[in-house]
């Protein structure tokens, strides 16, 4: 019951539909109760008079009751199961808006293989109770009473109670391995995650998988933990296939106890040959309800198992809380002594930073590898919360501001450069869904990459492959720069984003994005080459910003900046030298 408790807000939403379609199961099990007795009414009849004219009432009668609960059926099965599927829905749409509002550290936690098992295999687990879970919890003990009220009322009360005798052991049995199949689904569920996940991450590490020739290391690990998920789900089944021998036990014996009884008292005159025939169709009929409950025991603890699982997820909090509810006033940023650190970890990634950036401005960063700058750009962007110390848009600190607007104001691209399976047209478009086909190529200029789309058999509506896979480095970079510039937000990020150009489509795509005076540009980079115009430069080590000026500045200072600066210099002219 735990399960219907925790979906009583569906039930409670959809109790008309629900409603009906029980009445209309009530109306069929009353219906499917009148055949015993028409079957065995025409034997009596027909045994006392020898006619077969005497029985075409009770034909007629079973024709059409066997039209009436077809149609019966049909309905209910339309109203029970639709309904079920709209729950799926609404679970699938909030599992899906959880994830949207989930920061960085959730995502950290939880891998995607396992998120897409609960979004399929968990879902449906719920989808099922409300659907057949209903249907075998209510038909089958609509059945059950019906029959019993046939057998103890109509026929004899004596001979029924010696022919449930065994069903209080097959209730013992039924509870033993409700218990049992509710872990080892729990079971099922989690192997099905981390093999969904493993299958997930070869899949898209498919390439490097293949580059360093580790298939048959790849194959033997995904087929031990597909032998684990085999193991666990074979265990439930093993116990699912433990229902039949209890019911078919338990209703044989109740069968038998009804013959020899029965046909005693026949010969006793206490019966008739047609109520035995009554009896033993009633009994029959205890087939359904009996494997109703060993289903619905099934369904439960599958549900229950799932939905817990769901509930671990959809009641998490956003690992970023969203309540701003105060407009960005201009787009300075500034950064004040700001100390983060991230979960699970004693040191700090980034300590005592302070900074600011006017509207318009360019600001460079640089660092070693590990020094802190995503982290910062991240923390700009709130996808963590930040520690100590203030971070503010147009004066406006970040958190006042809600998540959308805040993300709005920044057009971000990462290093790491994604693009969608669709083509360039749409991938570009993404930025602003109501560009026009001459912005997008604008964008493309800005980027760089309209001639490289140009010489594509498909041009602009050329399919990119998952992840772009179809594309090289650098034209995925420029692609995604074309995206965040088509969007005009009024901050543009660049996370070493120009790591995969050459250095004369860097310097191209630099003099175009320093030439839009009207937008905040933020550039990460290695190569000082990318930063050297800008209007002022951050240099960062150990999560700290250790130089601080323009390029100039910075090459009078003879530090970290200098230094590589110098070395840079030396191995592109050794590169030129060399062509």
């Amino acid at each position: 019951m735990k399960l219907f408790r925790q979906l009583s807000w569906f039930f409670r939403q959809h109790k008309f539909t629900y409603s009906i379609a029980l009445l209309m199961l009530f109306i069929v099990a009353v219906l499917n109760m009148a055949i015993p007795w028409f079957i065995g009414n025409a034997i009596d009849k027909l045994l006392a008079t020898r006619d077969f004219s005497q029985t075409e009432f009770y034909l007629f009668a079973l024709l059409g009751v066997s039209i009436l609960v077809y149609l019966l059926r049909y309905g209910w099965r339309r109203m029970l199961f639709g309904t079920s599927y709209q729950l799926g829905n609404i679970l699938r749409e909030r599992f899906y808006q959880r994830l949207l509002r989930q920061g960085q550290a959730f995502y950290n936690l939880h891998s995607t293989g396992d998120l897409m098992a609960r979004a399929t295999n968990d879902i449906d687990a719920v989808e099922m109770a409300a659907g057949e879970g209903i249907l075998s919890g209510f038909d089958g003990l609509m059945t059950f009473i019906l029959v019993l009220i046939m057998m103890f009322v109509f026929i004899d009360w004596q001979l029924a109670i010696l022919a449930i005798i065994p069903f209080p052991f097959m209730g013992y049995g039924f509870y033993r391995l409700s218990n049992r199949i509710h872990h080892q689904f729990k079971q099922t569920l989690d192997s099905f995650s981390t093999l969904n996940d493993q299958a997930q991450q070869s899949v898209s590490g498919i390439r490097m998988i293949k580059s360093m020739g580790r298939e048959s290391i790849e194959n033997d690990k995904f087929a031990s933990i597909a032998e684990q998920a085999a193991q666990t789900t074979y265990k439930v089944q093993r116990s699912e296939a433990l229902f039949d021998p209890i019911i078919q036990l338990s209703l044989g014996s109740a069968l038998l106890i009804a013959l020899l009884v029965g046909g005693w008292q026949i010969s006793q005159e206490r019966l008739s040959v047609g109520q035995l025939t009554s009896f033993t169709l009633y009994l029959s009929e205890l087939i359904w309800p009996m494997y109703a409950f060993g289903w619905l025991m099934n369904i439960l603890q599958r549900g229950n198992a799932a939905v817990g699982r769901l509930e671990a997820l959809l009641n998490l909090p956003d690992s970023i809380s969203d309540q701003g509810k105060q407009d960005a006033a201009g787009y300075d940023i500034h950064v004040d002594q700001m100390t983060f650190q991230y979960p699970d970890t004693t040191q700090p990634a980034l300590h005592n930073i302070c900074l600011q950036v006017k509207e318009n401005q360019v600001l460079g960063i640089a660092g070693s590898t590990g020094s802190g700058k995503s982290t910062l750009l991240q923390l700009l962007m709130r996808y963590w919360e930040a520690g100590e110390g203030r971070l503010a848009v147009g004066h406006t600190a970040i958190h006042s501001i809600p998540l959308t607007q805040l993300r709005s104001l920044y057009a971000y691209v990462p290093q790491d450069a994604f693009l969608f399976s669709m083509s360039i047209m749409e991938n570009i478009r993404i930025g602003r869904s109501d560009a026009s086909d001459e912005d997008v190529y604008q964008a493309a200029r800005l980027a760089a990459i309209h001639d490289d789309i140009l010489q594509f058999p498909d041009g602009y509506q050329t399919l990119v492959g998952e992840r772009g896979v179809t594309l090289s480095g650098g034209q995925r970079q420029r692609l995604s720069i074309a995206r965040a510039l088509i969007s005009n937000a009024p901050i543009l990020v660049l996370d070493d984003a120009l790591s995969a150009v050459d250095i004369k489509t860097e310097k191209v795509i630099i003099e175009h994005l320093q030439q839009r005076r009207e937008q905040t540009l933020i550039i990460v980079s290695h190569r000082l080459s990318a930063i050297e115009q800008a209007d002022q430069i951050v240099v960062m080590a150990h999560g700290e910003i250790v130089e601080h000026g323009n390029h100039h500045s910075l090459l009078e200072q003879d530090g970290w900046y200098a230094r590589m600066a110098a070395y840079q210099q030396m191995e592109q002219a050794l590169e030129n030298d060399l062509k």
